[in-house]
């Protein structure tokens, strides 16, 4: 693996005392730890594997010269997140990087694209649909103006009273109501009709895809929306060399503050004491936290196996019976001896695209996961890594992945191959097989220029990252019932669990999942603010 086994400032052994401790060290753990550190605190981050990083690693273990994204890949909300923007992560080794084209679809003849100016992007809409790149401009121009404010609204605390208030006056100025409509309208619907082509459909329909929110469900629309507009002004960027350059400069950033970080040091327990977290349990001796315990692992995780149920508080175990995951994923490298064989070439190359037949097939698609069923052509969401990093693999060649949803419960094969969901080496290759075909009917040829592959199921995600509990990678639902103030669970919304002096800081936490650091920070915020309230 290129990223760092383990950082940190080493002892004999660890600390007996600390002001707070941080499980896990993802993004959203070190972030919390960096602003922690940032307030004077001492911390201790301790993370179960061998490598920081958490979902956002990266290792060359498929092939030798390549270097595959071993979970995420692309980090749009990385580059628009103030809170990540503030640690200057570029003073600590990070550089990022940008592909020729940010997003496209592939369809039989042609492609639909984001291009990096948004005149070239309207200007290959208007050549397939006349009308559409003036459509395109404005509603580009409409995200200028409300998109910083919609960002910090959902990046924010809750309840979001500064991003609130930034939101609320922007879309004031450009027609509230409106505005307010077409975000919640869904992807596949009549709010489109701007349009008169297909193209901005497919984009939208696309990202929105990256949730797992139906596509015909409020909330797919928005969060579409935000994906293209992202990919348009930010150019979908990545870490130069692999994901794990991201976290870490956010290690060393936060080593460089004094803080102590180990790997391989899982924690076994969360020590509570009369109603409140006190420290934890790992490699067979207690680690005091004064003030704070940081719970960077999802629900599953922190309440299903670091906590012991006795001390779960009531409305705990009443949120516990209807959290809900986000669907299981499976994942697929490859490494090609050349670049993708499209049999119709896009005119710029994008770093990311999405494989749907249609909006209407990826929401069938999607469909089929939601009601029990392996889908019988997945909706892929896929990345060329070399396209948009050449440092990825040797020139020529191209680190190329693909992942789709599954469900945790699978009733039935849409596909007809009798898949059952043990997700055993079997069906996760015959899968993989399935995600593959989706490529070669856009790309003839493309098994052809298969040097090697590997297909990461929900097991080998999980066993890859506790957190990724069934291979859901984005800490629960993002639906709107287990959204904003109902998340983890009805009455939250918070970083606060219910047990003093214990926080959650991972995506399982408002606002959910994505790489910008928002609930890590929320947590470290909180934790800083009650330590000032008396009684605390």
């Amino acid at each position: 693996m290129t990223a760092p086994a383990t950082m940190g400032r080493m002892t004999s052994e660890l600390p007996a005392t600390v002001d707070a401790v941080v499980v896990g060290a993802g993004p959203n753990g070190l972030v919390a730890a960096n602003l922690l550190a940032d307030a004077g605190w001492s911390v201790l981050v301790l993370e179960a594997t061998e490598a920081v990083g958490g979902a956002v690693r990266h290792d060359d273990e498929l092939h030798p010269g390549f270097v595959q994204d071993t979970f995420s890949a692309f980090y749009p909300f990385a580059a628009a997140s103030p809170v990540v923007d503030r640690l200057d992560l570029g003073s600590h080794g990070l550089r990022w990087t940008t592909p020729p084209a940010p997003l496209g679809h592939p369809l039989p003849g042609r492609w639909a694209l984001v291009h990096r100016d948004r005149v070239d992007t309207a200007a290959g809409m208007e050549a397939a649909h006349p009308g559409d790149g003036e459509a395109w401009l404005d509603l580009c121009r409409q995200w200028d103006a409300i998109g910083p404010g919609l960002l910090d609204l959902l990046l924010s605390p809750f309840p979001p009273v500064r991003g609130g208030a930034r939101a609320g006056l922007a879309l004031a100025r450009h027609g509230a109501l409106g505005t307010v409509r077409q975000l919640l309208t869904p992807a596949l619907g009549a709010g489109w009709g701007r349009f008169t082509g297909d193209d901005a459909r497919l984009l939208v329909s696309g990202s929105a895809g990256h949730a797992d929110i139906p596509l015909d469900a409020p909330g797919s629309g928005a969060f579409g929306l935000i994906m293209t507009m992202l990919a348009q002004a930010d150019g979908f960027p990545v870490p130069v060399g692999g994901a794990g350059g991201l976290t870490a400069a956010m290690a060393r950033r936060f080593v460089s503050l004094g803080g102590e970080l180990r790997t391989s040091t899982p924690v076994e327990r969360v020590v509570v004491r009369d109603g409140r977290a006190v420290g934890v349990r790992a490699a067979g001796r207690e680690v005091r936290a004064r003030h704070a315990v940081l719970g960077a692992v999802s629900v599953p995780v922190l309440w299903g196996s670091l906590v012991d149920e006795e001390d779960h508080p009531a409305r705990v175990r009443r949120g516990l019976r209807h959290f809900e995951l986000d669907p299981a994923t499976v994942k697929v490298d490859w490494a090609l001896s050349g670049p993708v064989p499209w049999e119709t070439p896009p005119t710029v190359a994008p770093g990311s695209f999405h494989v749907g037949d249609s909006p209407e097939q990826m929401h069938e698609a999607t469909s089929q996961v939601a009601t029990g069923l392996v889908p019988a052509a997945p909706y892929l969401l896929a990345g060329q890594m070399t396209t948009t990093d050449p440092t990825r693999s040797p020139a020529g060649t191209e680190s190329l992945w693909a992942y789709t949803h599954v469900p945790h419960r699978v009733r039935g094969d849409a596909g007809g191959d009798g898949i059952t969901g043990r997700w055993d080496a079997a069906e996760t290759e015959k899968f993989g097989d399935r995600i593959q075909a989706r490529i070669e009917a856009l790309a003839p040829g493309f098994g052809d220029r298969v040097l090697a592959r590997r297909v990461l199921g929900p097991h080998e995600l999980q066993a890859r990252n506790a957190s990724l509990v069934g291979g859901a990678v984005n800490g629960g639902t993002s639906q709107l019932h287990q959204m904003l103030v109902l998340r983890p669970w009805p009455g939250t919304g918070r970083p606060g669990t219910g047990l003093r002096g214990l926080y959650l800081a991972s995506s399982s936490a408002h606002p959910g999942g994505g790489v910008h650091g928002a609930p890590g920070a929320n947590a470290a915020r909180a934790a800083l603010l009650d330590r000032r309230l008396p009684g605390r």
